[in-house]
């Protein structure tokens, strides 16, 4: 057995070993899953035996199981045996751990599942208690039940309440408080993508959450606990949990129904739900398999480039029928141009900026930035993989403009951060390069040094 042989069947084996249980039956609940994501990617138009979508079914089951095992975890089994006794002060005046001291943990990245339309949503956690009855907790223990909570279907503020409480009755300190800065992805439908330039890649809100002595809203505690947290440089403002139950946030609430013939993968996404653990008649679920139908549809397989073959083939006509082009050594740039697509391996989205560079061709006029940016859109919008996309954006705009091109994307995929892998704030850049972009190393250098050193785009 070869080495490329060798690691193909180590592969299969390891997909095998998480899909099958010790008695070698495979978990119902992931064939399930399985079978409904193939219903899925068949309304989209796609072949599901194709080489990139033939294990994107298990891949999906598996990404849903791990970010939803909070369903399989309890508080208390990860509570109990974590408390350790701290006497802190007996006597005199003041505070001290044990007895009264605030103690908190800042900055804990965690995503979750929003309930509303499936799509993962990205959480900054800080959570604060005043230990009581000379008893602390593991800090350790603090991000593990936070955990918890998130790898469940969710919303902002009931996140924050049940991990607010789930702590409060673990613990039992004098009080706990929760605040949460999240982050939901806003892609916008097709149509709408051409005619926004400016649109924002998320949503953000931050919501509180407190018991005990954090139950009063004007406590000095409150403000020691915004004091921690400004002094590390993390500027929140403190909401009233009220409003923000009250305020919409997930972006696909705004959707209209889909039509009657996507029912059957509106049944497949209830039936996903279903294996999850969940009751999709809960009333929070009862539109979420329309809505993440409704966003899945955005990506329907077509052949979206013929939309552009007038105008490229008019374009390289003309370039043919100018005969003998004169080339310049300056390069022209377009950057920072937005995208937003979905992983053919996981059916989750990334996003982010794409840039191309070409070179100045005499007698060649500009097409515009607002071609290029249709025809990243068009690329974009349909199942794809970083790697693909590049070079599909690089080959359609080639023969536009000249033949010597160069593009540049950088994404952020949520697969990074919702797999279980949990690299938060890691991005990706791939390169395609074309004419004599190729053999050029100066050109390729000159063209990379305009990039804005700045995060991609999208947050």
């Amino acid at each position: 057995m070869g080495a490329l042989d060798e690691g193909h069947f180590f592969e299969e084996e390891l997909e095998n070993g998480v899909k099958l249980g010790l008695g070698g039956c495979a978990e119902p609940e992931t064939l399930a899953v399985e079978t409904a994501v193939k219903v899925l990617l068949q309304g989209l138009g796609e072949d599901v035996n194709r080489e990139g979508l033939r294990k994107t079914p298990f891949r999906v089951a598996k990404a849903l199981r791990e970010g939803t095992r909070g369903y399989q975890q309890k508080v208390k089994d990860i509570v109990q045996g974590a408390l350790f006794p701290e006497a802190g002060l007996e006597s005199g005046t003041g505070y001290a751990g044990g007895v009264g001291g605030l103690v908190i943990v800042r900055d804990l990245d965690l995503f979750s599942y929003c309930e509303s339309c499936l799509l993962p949503f990205q959480v900054k956690c800080h959570v604060g208690y005043v230990p009581s009855g000379q008893r602390v907790v593991g800090l350790s223990k603090l991000s593990r039940v936070a955990d918890v909570f998130a790898k469940r279907l969710q919303n902002p503020q009931h996140l924050a309440d049940e991990v607010c409480s789930a702590l409060q009755h673990g613990i039992k300190p004098t009080g706990v408080a929760v605040i949460l800065q999240c982050f939901h992805i806003h892609f916008p439908n097709f149509e709408s993508a051409f005619l926004d330039s400016s649109h924002q890649g998320f949503v953000k809100v931050l919501v509180t959450s407190g018991s005990g002595v954090f139950e009063n809203d004007k406590g000095d505690v409150w403000n020691d606990f915004m004091s921690l947290l400004r002094f590390r440089g993390i500027e929140v403002e403190k909401t009233n949990p009220k409003e923000s139950a009250d305020r919409c946030w997930c972006p696909s609430q705004a959707m209209s129904k889909v039509e009657p013939a996507n029912s059957e993968m509106i049944a497949a996404v209830a039936s996903i739900l279903q294996s999850l653990g969940e009751d999709p008649l809960r009333n929070e679920l009862l539109g979420t398999p329309t809505r993440f139908v409704k966003w899945l549809m955005n990506f329907k397989n077509s052949n979206l480039e013929m939309k552009l073959n007038g105008f490229v083939l008019g374009r390289a006509d003309a370039l043919k029928s100018s005969g003998g082009l004169s080339f310049c050594q300056d390069i022209q740039s377009e950057l920072n141009m937005p995208f937003w697509s979905q992983c053919e391996h996981h059916l989750l989205p990334f996003h982010g900026v794409v840039h191309v560079g070409h070179m100045c061709t005499h007698g060649v006029g500009p097409i515009g930035k607002s071609l290029l940016q249709s025809i990243v859109h068009f690329h974009g919008f349909k199942l794809q993989v970083q790697e693909r996309l590049t070079r599909q954006i690089a080959e359609t705009a080639s023969p536009l403009l000249g033949g010597d091109v160069m593009v540049v994307v950088e994404a952020n995929h949520t697969c990074m951060i919702s797999r279980g892998i949990e690299k938060f704030g890691s991005s990706t850049a791939t390169i395609a390069v074309l004419g004599r972009f190729s053999t050029d190393p100066a050109a390729r250098a000159k063209f990379l040094q305009s990039i804005p050193n700045s995060p991609a785009a999208g947050g």
